[in-house]
């Protein structure tokens, strides 16, 4: 149930890898009126590869940083993207130096206060990593006996707990250790952030492999990735969906999807 309600469709891609499709439909009649926006200033951070950080020329690069030039291009206004220490941006966004905030900011109700948030672009679900052979035909229903590593305290652990009270758990410190762990043959699976798995496997594809299908539960693992805007800046926010929705529409959030992420985690 909570698959349908955030994930509208599966679609193929070239590398065979199921891209996400988050935008809002009913977004597609906003039509944003260029004279109100005369151009978007977006905040970021530089700490959080692949979505923004500083390549080795210091530039400013990744997924989200490529997603604010787009969403400028499709609106058909001019366009600034400035990082900023990740504990200031948000303050930053609130004292109007900015008009959108792409850096990941929670969509918790403390900052659902300070903030109004573009529709979700980018999801973040939970799922199995096995090594490469247990991958093929995997079932989660068999797990019974199996053991499975999980960061200690998370909502991973929570998940597990809640859905395979039959399999033994092995809640390890970090994600890292849990990961490696599968890869040492001490732990029949893991089960955790889908996103920061992939990141790990896009090192050890020798190794092991995603499992099964993506879970989504977004009072467990999060609401996802949206752009934050100051409160009741409407416009730009009306802007900021319709762009998401003709990225979507026409493919181009899908490329940078695929670009950023080899490994995907859908």
């Amino acid at each position: 149930m909570i698959l349908a309600a955030i994930w509208a469709c599966w679609t193929s891609a070239a590398l065979g890898q199921a891209v996400p499709n988050h935008a809002d439909p009913s977004a597609r009649e906003i039509l944003p009126n260029p004279v109100p926006v005369p151009a978007i200033r977006f905040l970021t951070s530089a700490d959080f590869p692949p979505f923004n950080f500083r390549d080795e020329t210091g530039a400013l690069v990744g997924f989200n940083i490529d997603l604010a030039r787009r969403i400028c291009e499709e609106v058909d206004v001019p366009c600034t993207v400035q990082a900023w220490p990740w504990e200031q941006a948000a303050d930053a966004l609130a004292d109007n130096q900015g008009d959108a905030l792409i850096a990941g900011l929670a969509l918790s109700p403390e900052n659902g206060e300070r903030f109004d948030f573009s529709s979700i672009y980018l999801a973040l679900p939970g799922r199995f990593v096995t090594q490469a052979d247990a991958a093929r035909g995997f079932d989660p229903s068999a797990l019974t006996g199996a053991r499975i590593s999980v960061r200690r305290g998370s909502a991973h652990e929570e998940f597990l707990q809640r859905y395979l009270a039959h399999a033994t758990l092995a809640p390890m410190d970090d994600e890292i250790a849990a990961l490696e762990a599968v890869k040492a043959g001490e732990a029949d699976a893991y089960f955790g952030d889908a996103m920061r798995a992939s990141f790990w496997l896009n090192d050890n594809l020798a190794c092991c492999s995603f499992a099964g299908e993506a879970y989504f539960r977004p009072e467990l693992f999060g609401k996802g990735l949206a752009i934050a805007v100051p409160a009741g800046h409407d416009t730009v926010r009306h802007a900021i969906d319709w762009a998401l929705v003709r990225l979507k529409e026409g493919g181009s959030l899908d490329e940078l999807y695929l670009r950023w992420f080899p490994v995907g985690f859908y």
